[in-house]
């Protein structure tokens, strides 16, 4: 998947496997297949932050799986339910360095949320609604199929404009609290 992509097409550099390590272009990377994040040893690599981005570790108490492996601090790439979440430009100036694990949100929120902040501190939002279009998403179908979500998720995602949910519009009420 990384020497030949459909989207980008063949890579024109050198790329192998040596034990626990992917070389590209003769640079060492180490790799790790664990599904548990505590079993990865941060601390070895020299990691200071990790950015938590399977979609799997979304919480303050899953993430800081990563804490137990020698990471110092930890960004969820995904909203979260109880991490501080913070998106640049709007709300960063409240991070605290004492915050270990924390969210910056979700790609629509830093979307959405500086735009928001603009208008809200000039005018006062009071109540808003969203819509995103978004580009597909791996959990969406590449060709027609049932969906058990609803029959427009059913839909193949490169041919049609699916409308979905999205936490968006509350992420961007928690960077913006007042």
């Amino acid at each position: 998947m990384l020497k030949y992509d459909s989207t980008h097409g063949q890579f024109k550099g050198e790329i192998k496997v040596e034990g626990a390590d992917l070389v590209i272009n003769g640079k060492k990377i180490r790799f790790y297949q664990e599904r548990d994040p505590a079993n990865i040893p941060w601390a070895e690599t020299g990691a200071y932050y990790i950015v938590e981005s399977t979609g799997v570790f979304t919480t303050t108490e899953k993430a800081s799986a990563h804490l137990k492996g020698g990471a110092k601090k930890v960004v969820i790439s995904a909203p979260s339910a109880d991490a501080p979440m913070f998106v640049m430009g709007v709300n960063n100036e409240t991070y605290k360095s004492d915050i270990n694990v924390l969210s910056n949100a979700s790609c629509t929120t830093n979307c959405l949320a500086p735009l928001a902040k603009v208008i809200h501190d000039k005018y006062t939002i009071i109540e808003g609604l969203m819509t995103t279009v978004h580009s597909y998403t791996a959990t969406q179908k590449t060709v027609d199929g049932p969906s058990a979500k609803d029959w427009r998720g059913g839909r193949t995602a490169a041919a049609n404009i699916i409308p979905s949910s999205t936490g968006a519009a509350k992420a961007v009420g928690k960077v913006i609290p007042d």
